[in-house]
């Protein structure tokens, strides 16, 4: 049986609707994502397609900025250790080594006891009057006096001289003999004073200057006996070395030089008078008198030590 025209126009029209698409959602299907490289639409391309490098200069700037911060804080640093002694130029080429094989740096004991040889140290300020009163007790006491600066100046100066050369450099360049040498120049002292003069008591002027000078001697050549300290403010000393000054023709006694040796003296050599005291090693004595009065305060209290003044014994004999 024929079908309606009704039923027949609706057949035909539900033929040419679009068929609808169907969808997953699924929460497998929605969790995945676009990969690298996938489009995203038909005219887009790959995410992953690279574009042409940046010729702006503003990526080198840092770069050039930390070599630049890096190259000065370098500087900085030498500059510092400069300063603080720590780091010396070596200049010309000379015997290093050596100091690495002298007794200051190998031995572990003195080399001698303190009951066969007696050192005594002597220290004050510029202008304190060390070197008037060790003319005195090297008179009447029969001590060997010895002065480091004195040493190292003839050593520098005498042909054949294993250290020569290396104290002339650091000299030069205005830094600080190594420590090694100075204490090996004050061994090599001791040693011809005891075989030539025969010598047992010393007296060593201007050392130790530093700690670490004394520990090291005193580890490795001898213990001291005690540190005889001449006292004086500084005003007295340096109207002392202001009227030196006038005759002596020394560089170093004028007023700018006089007063960095006093704090050189303050920073450096006071501490060894400090720990010496506190081992009850020191003879304080007021410098500020005048030099006979203060030859009988030294006098005095080297009694308290058991030292006394040289006796000569006039022997007779028959003509």
């Amino acid at each position: 049986m024929p079908l309606p025209a009704r039923s027949i126009l609706l057949r035909n029209t539900a033929a040419l609707r679009p068929t609808s698409r169907s969808f997953n959602t699924s929460s497998k299907a929605l969790s995945r994502l676009r990969q690298p490289g996938e489009p995203t639409g038909p005219n887009e391309p790959p995410s992953h397609t690279s574009s042409p490098p940046s010729k702006s200069p503003l990526k080198v700037w840092p770069i050039v900025f930390i070599f630049c911060a890096g190259s000065f804080m370098f500087k900085k640093i030498v500059d510092q250790r400069k300063e603080e002694g720590q780091y010396q130029s070596r200049g010309p080429c000379f015997k290093m080594p050596a100091i690495e094989n002298l007794g200051a740096t190998t031995r572990t004991s003195p080399l001698w006891s303190p009951d066969k040889v007696t050192v005594i140290f002597v220290l004050g300020g510029p202008g304190a009057g060390k070197g008037t009163q060790c003319s005195k007790l090297v008179s009447d006491y029969g001590f060997k006096h010895l002065s480091a600066g004195d040493l190292l100046r003839e050593e520098q100066d005498r042909p054949g001289s294993e250290f020569g050369e290396m104290i002339k450099t650091y000299i030069k360049e205005g830094t600080i003999v190594p420590m090694e040498v100075t204490i090996q120049l004050l061994e090599n002292a001791m040693k011809k004073a005891m075989e030539e003069d025969n010598k047992s008591t010393f007296l060593i002027d201007g050392f130790p200057r530093k700690l670490d000078q004394a520990h090291a001697f005193e580890r490795s050549v001898v213990p001291s006996k005690f540190t005889l300290f001449f006292d004086a403010p500084e005003d007295v000393m340096l109207e002392r070395l202001l009227d030196r000054g006038k005759t002596s023709g020394r560089a170093d006694d004028n007023i700018e030089s006089i007063k960095k040796r006093f704090r050189t003296f303050v920073e450096t050599s006071m501490p060894v008078v400090d720990e010496f005291e506190s081992q009850n090693k020191v003879i304080k004595v007021n410098a500020t008198q005048t030099p006979d009065e203060v030859y009988q305060d030294v006098q005095a209290r080297l009694k308290e030590w058991g030292i006394e003044p040289i006796t000569l014994k006039f022997v007779k004999t028959d003509a």
